[in-house]
């Protein structure tokens, strides 16, 4: 199971093929390449060492909603990682789990 951490190094959801869930199964993004995309297909951030970051990109656009995979259940929870700032960039899982 790949999950994605926020800043405190709590687990915010997982991935699951191409989606991106919440910690309670509910799909809410996808994932194309190292690209995030809210499941409505607007662009959030790239993936890196398991957090999502702005890395100043620019907009890389829309991907298109790829209709909702549905719920996947709960993975259960792989408890806190610590900490990992990461120098230079912002980290926005926020912007996709809000």
């Amino acid at each position: 199971m790949n999950y994605i951490y926020n800043q405190s190094g709590d687990a915010v959801g997982y991935i699951r093929g191409r989606f991106i869930h919440d910690m309670h199964g509910t799909a809410v993004g996808q994932i194309d390449g190292t690209h995030v995309h809210k499941l409505s297909g607007q662009y959030i951030g790239e993936l890196d060492e398991d957090m999502i970051f702005d890395k100043g990109l620019g907009n890389r656009g829309s991907i298109g909603n790829p209709g909702n995979p549905g719920n996947s259940g709960n993975p259960g929870n792989p408890g806190n990682r610590g900490n990992r700032g990461h120098t230079g960039y912002a980290e926005v899982s926020a912007r996709l789990f809000s």
